[in-house]
């Protein structure tokens, strides 16, 4: 496992080659270390902003190319956001490094997630919104399929669908209550009184009574949070739901 002083190497490495390199006209330090929240496990996080006339991914093929070169790199995999390329880099000593590129026009701090520039002018953007009710329509959807695989001994399925049901369920309180709400990084800051009920969902055994059991308690937290999300919504679906849950 990586040292933490080997991850601020590498990130002090990877800085001085973007103030070197003159197709790099901005960059930030995003992530846990932009918010002073850093710890032990935390990752690499770089934002860069490419030079008019670059193509984003001619930059990113070449420092790509050295960080599988100069740093070790065993693997990588690519996220697209609008016009931005998020490359995520796992090292040998299991430290990853998350590299991001976009045309300089667009280098700026998109959502909460934490912005430090180190160089450069960072644009003002808007940030994404999560729409609740898209939210709310995968949640019952996720209820629906999780009641049919459970009929049908599908029961990894059912598995899969529950704990869809949970994420959403909290995805919910999170956005209701002001906390980030991308890959749960606002749910351990929830209280009790929401995490609890969606504490009952978890399933404890792959079998039929249990996964009904999981699938009750997953629509009942869900519902718990609909009142407090759309009191309108939430009586609507209220007695479908609860249908849908008693699994026989």
């Amino acid at each position: 496992m990586f040292m933490v002083d080997r991850r601020q190497h590498v990130r002090t490495q990877l800085l001085e080659r973007a103030q070197e390199d003159k197709r790099i006209v901005g960059a930030a330090i995003t992530g846990s270390a932009a918010r002073d929240a850093e710890d032990r496990w935390s990752d690499v996080d770089l934002f860069f902003g490419v030079a008019d006339g670059i193509a984003v991914e001619e930059a990113l093929s070449d420092w790509s190319a050295f960080v599988y070169r100069e740093l070790g790199a065993i693997h990588h995999f690519d996220l697209r956001a609008g016009s931005a390329i998020y490359r995520a880099f796992l090292l040998g000593e299991l430290l990853e490094i998350d590299l991001g590129f976009t045309p300089a026009a667009a280098f700026g701090p998109l959502g909460t997630g934490g912005f430090r520039v180190v160089f450069g002018d960072a644009v003002a953007r808007r940030p994404g919104s999560v729409d609740p009710g898209h939210l709310i329509g995968l949640a019952w959807h996720h209820v629906l399929h999780a009641r049919i695989s459970v009929e049908r001994g599908a029961l990894w399925q059912a598995e899969y669908w529950i704990s869809g049901v949970r994420d959403h369920t909290l995805t919910l309180a999170c956005l209701r209550l002001g906390h980030p709400v991308a890959h749960a990084k606002g749910a351990d800051h929830l209280p009790p009184d929401v995490t609890g009920p969606v504490q009952e969902a978890l399933v404890r055994t792959l079998d039929a009574d249990e996964l009904s059991r999981a699938l009750g308690a997953a629509t009942r937290a869900l519902l718990r949070e609909l009142r407090a999300t759309n009191s309108e919504i939430a009586e609507t679906l209220e007695k479908p739901l609860l249908a849908l849950a008693a699994v026989s």
